[in-house]
């Protein structure tokens, strides 16, 4: 006995595939038909009312918790700049000079005291001590004049007079015949008189030279060079002459 075929069982995702195909097709017709009708109908217009939004009824939620505030970063400071190594060639910065000082004012000038009346008794007292002043002025001067030239007079005087000396002890020297026994150099001193014309008239022994031989010689000598010699000037002259002689003169 043959069973028949069994209809052959379709597959469940056919149906759905199909479904969906339709519903594609119409979307796509209804699209079509809708952009012509919006391309060709007029824009209506549409009138539009404003009305205030009714404030929404008030609800109690809970306050939110206040959130912690955030902790500030610490600040970080520069670091300071390095100073700046001090130049040694530059010069240093002029000190501040100090204000001037302010002047003080200056005093007012006094009055002049009014000058007192000349006294002519009093001028001529005046007139004749400054003259007399004047004459005691001159007359020291020429004072000092005279005894200055006096000095220069006395001075020449003396150098005539020690050549004049001089003359008379070299006289009696080239007529003192020594003796042999004198020893050292004895001094004996002789006070002589005499005339203008140079002869002697006394001769006396002041201080002995210690050696009675030489004594009487130089005696004999200065008798023996009578007359002495002169003074060049008369004026030098002198009546009784101290003579002193050695054995050995310089």
């Amino acid at each position: 006995m043959n069973d028949a075929p069994a209809n052959p069982r379709q597959a469940p995702g056919k149906r759905v595939s199909f479904a969906l195909a339709v519903l594609m097709h119409l979307g796509l017709a209804a699209l079509l038909v809708y952009g012509v009708r919006w391309q060709t109908r007029k824009p209506e217009v549409v009138e539009v009312q404003l009305v205030s939004a009714v404030p929404p009824a008030p609800t109690f939620a809970p306050e939110p918790k206040p959130k912690p505030e955030p902790k500030p970063e610490p600040k970080v400071e520069p670091l300071p700049k390095p100073l700046p190594k001090p130049d040694i060639a530059q010069k240093e910065k002029e000190k501040p000079k100090p204000p001037p000082k302010p002047e003080p004012p200056k005093p007012e000038p006094k009055p002049e005291p009014p000058k007192p009346t000349p006294d002519p008794f009093k001028e001529q007292l005046k007139r004749e001590a400054e003259q007399l002043q004047q004459h005691k002025e001159a007359a020291a001067a020429a004072q000092e004049l005279a005894d200055f030239k006096a000095r220069q007079t006395s001075t020449a005087q003396a150098g005539e007079m020690d050549k004049y000396i001089a003359a008379i002890r070299g006289k009696v020297r080239g007529n003192i015949v020594l003796p042999p026994d004198i020893k050292g150099n004895p001094e004996a001193e002789f006070e002589v008189t005499q005339l203008p014309s140079g002869e002697v008239m006394n001769v006396k022994l002041l201080k002995s030279s210690g050696h009675a031989a030489y004594d009487a010689a130089t005696e004999r000598a200065i008798r023996k060079s009578s007359p002495l010699p002169k003074p060049s000037k008369a004026e030098l002259f002198d009546r009784t002459l101290k003579l002193r002689f050695r054995p050995q003169e310089d």
